[in-house]
């Protein structure tokens, strides 16, 4: 496979198509080797505009996302060099990867061990040292990390039910938070800005899928 005609292909043909217009943020997904951040047994997708497996024997797992979704997250962020990030979700390193590329640093949780190692290889690898990949319970990460707060952006790499009111108040005033909202078969991608001490605005980006992010609260089901 020639590589970097794929990795052309998939800017032009995947993420410019998906208002990625940023010449920036499409000059770092230029240049940060996405096939680095998977599986060897994986590698030949990660161009392909689809969800990667990141653990072997998990097909429905943790995954790595659409080039397409990343790149629009990326983008709607818009990160500046001085900015705290806080990832929930650590996958293989690679959206930490992207962002550390544009802010001053970036926290990433994850609670599986093997992720946690994945992440931590990929990121020394690609020599990104302002990011830290932190282990820890499912439910400690739907937590947060209110001892490094405020943050200027919150990423969530992953869907949940409903965002948490414990990581909106670990938000400097003007910063964001990005997460993928909502369950099957609607779920969207949704940008929200603290505006003040109170008061926080959102605005729908995109409909999309992606996997659960684990130690999220679901919303009851009754049983009849």
């Amino acid at each position: 496979m020639n590589t970097e005609l794929a990795r052309f292909n998939m800017i032009e043909q995947q993420i410019r198509p998906w208002e990625v217009l940023d010449p920036a943020v499409l000059a770092l997904l230029a240049s940060v080797k996405r096939e680095d951040f998977l599986p060897a047994g994986h590698r030949a997708a990660a161009f392909v505009d689809t969800t990667v497996p990141l653990l072997e024997g998990e097909p429905h797992g943790p995954c790595m996302l659409e080039p397409k979704v990343e790149a629009r997250l990326l983008q709607e962020l818009q990160l500046q060099r001085h900015e705290k990030v806080l990832e929930i979700g650590a996958g293989s390193g690679f959206m930490a990867a992207l962002m550390a590329h544009r802010c001053m640093s970036v926290f990433t949780l994850e609670c599986r061990a093997t992720l946690v190692d994945m992440a931590t290889r990929n990121l020394h690898r690609a020599g990104l040292m302002n990011t830290t990949v932190l282990q820890v319970t499912a439910a400690e990460g739907a937590r947060g990390m209110p001892d490094e707060a405020p943050f200027d952006a919150i990423v969530l790499s992953g869907s949940v039910a409903v965002v948490p009111k414990a990581l909106f108040q670990q938000l400097k005033t003007g910063g964001r938070l990005i997460a993928i909202v909502g369950a099957l078969p609607v779920m969207r991608a949704r940008l929200f800005t603290r505006v003040s001490d109170s008061a926080w605005a959102d605005v729908d980006l995109f409909d999309t899928v992606a996997p659960r992010l684990q130690g999220f609260d679901e919303p009851s089901r009754f049983v009849f």
